[in-house]
């Protein structure tokens, strides 16, 4: 029976402490705030500007640093910032597409970052000539 109880306090004892602290104020996390995930080009004319700028913000306590965005195909590119953001900092990422491209525009690009899940951010519209 002594046997028992040991190994139940131990089991109770250990949950207690393995449980994960959200509530702790020193820990230092990074935050990826975007005003918007989608931009629409509308309808445009082949050739027409081909950038578009998501604004995003370090929400965070701690530096944010972007390590890769990969575009769903080659006629997309996007640009981001190389160095860290630090909380409360301001940024963006240039997304361009190649608008010599006639059709529909439904294109991503994928946010890798230290803030954790990735972000998607979505480019539509249409190239006419």
């Amino acid at each position: 029976m002594k046997n028992v109880l040991f190994l139940f306090l131990c089991l109770v004892g250990v949950s207690l402490f393995a449980q994960p602290s959200n509530n702790n104020p020193k820990e230092l996390v990074p935050t990826l705030t975007f005003a918007t995930t989608v931009e629409d080009y509308g309808i445009i004319k082949k050739g027409s500007e081909p950038n578009r700028t998501f604004s995003f913000k370090n929400t965070g306590n701690a530096p944010l640093l972007i390590t890769e965005a990969k575009a769903s195909c080659g006629c997309t590119v996007p640009t981001f910032p190389q160095g860290a953001i630090l909380p409360g900092e301001s940024s963006e990422i240039i997304v361009r597409y190649d608008t010599q491209r006639v059709g529909l525009i439904s294109k991503s690009v994928t946010i890798l970052s230290n803030a954790g899940e990735p972000v998607v951010l979505k480019i539509t519209g249409e190239v006419k000539d």
